[in-house]
């Protein structure tokens, strides 16, 4: 399956942006969607994920609260909302998919299970 990104951009610190991320094909309901960022000179870290299956999500303690993950099953599109952006979430942001074989995965943030990824769509959030 191949992901596309998109809804990055310039922001000031407190507003919102929503990232899309449509899949070119209809995902099993056995996948994994998820996001995870990566900012100058750091390591790609997890953001949130989504099980196609239940719409169970988790997130990262540092956007729990502030970020929510979504899925359009007709669109086979997963977004990410993020309100009350922060200086500190500007990062490259990337779309993931993880093809569990399995309806009961427990949803996870290592990056090296997900088997797909999409370019990434750049974030900046100004103070």
């Amino acid at each position: 399956v191949q992901l596309q990104a998109s809804g990055g951009g310039l922001v000031q610190a407190g507003g919102s942006l929503r990232l899309s991320c449509a899949a070119s094909r209809r995902t099993s309901s056995k996948y994994h969607m998820g996001w995870f960022r990566q900012a100058p000179g750091k390591e790609r870290e997890f953001v949130a994920a989504i099980r196609w299956f239940d719409d169970d999500t988790y997130y990262s303690n540092s956007v729990e609260g502030r970020f929510t993950i979504s899925k359009d099953n007709a669109k086979n599109t997963v977004y990410l909302q993020m309100n009350s952006l922060k200086p500190e979430d500007t990062a490259l942001y990337y779309c993931a998919a993880r093809n569990t074989m399995s309806f009961r995965v427990t949803l996870t943030k290592e990056v090296t299970v997900y088997n797909y990824w999409g370019q990434g769509t750049l974030v900046t959030v100004s103070s």
